[in-house]
């Protein structure tokens, strides 16, 4: 089950969390249910409510300011939708654009999904010393469109019109 997406009183996303902490805050009126999963029902012997999939706080929570998305290699299969930036397929791994034996750095403008088979074909070379154009340059995300890309392709496709952001 993937985890539910947490708004800020003001619709900012804050976080995700899992489902049954989601709704443990929607029964203890924390937050409302902002979108629900279609055919999903939480029931108890009590209780019989929609699963939700965003999920608001009923009280603004104050949050420091974050410039960046924290990097990682996790993040940048998201980022790029596990799609290998060489040729399109299935990504398993991630390149480093500027290999690291030249002094490249674990960033998000320096890397890239990748497949194995290509990851492996360029090795320690840049892209243009290994003749492998990328299909598509790397962009840092910002935290608000790192944490909704984390909740998937499927989910971010299905977020409402108000809240979904550009990624590509």
């Amino acid at each position: 089950m993937r985890d539910t997406l947490v708004l800020n009183a003001s619709f900012e996303p804050l976080s995700t969390v899992t489902l049954n902490r989601a709704v443990v805050l929607v029964l203890q009126d924390k937050a409302v249910v902002e979108q629900s999963h279609p055919e999903l029902r939480m029931r108890g012997a009590a209780v019989d409510i929609p699963a939700p999939r965003v999920i608001r706080l009923c009280r603004y929570v104050r949050v420091p300011f974050r410039r960046q998305a924290p990097w990682s290699r996790r993040g940048v299969l998201v980022r790029d939708r596990h799609r290998c930036a060489y040729c399109g397929r299935r990504a398993t791994t991630v390149d480093h654009v500027v290999p690291r034996a030249q002094g490249g750095q674990d960033s998000w403008l320096n890397t890239v999904a990748s497949c194995a088979e290509d990851n492996h074909r360029k090795a320690n070379r840049t892209p243009e010393q290994a003749g492998m154009p990328l299909l598509r340059q790397p962009f840092e995300p910002t935290p608000a469109d790192a944490m909704l890309l984390s909740l998937g392709a499927d989910d971010f496709q299905a977020l409402p019109d108000w809240l979904a952001v550009d990624a590509a």
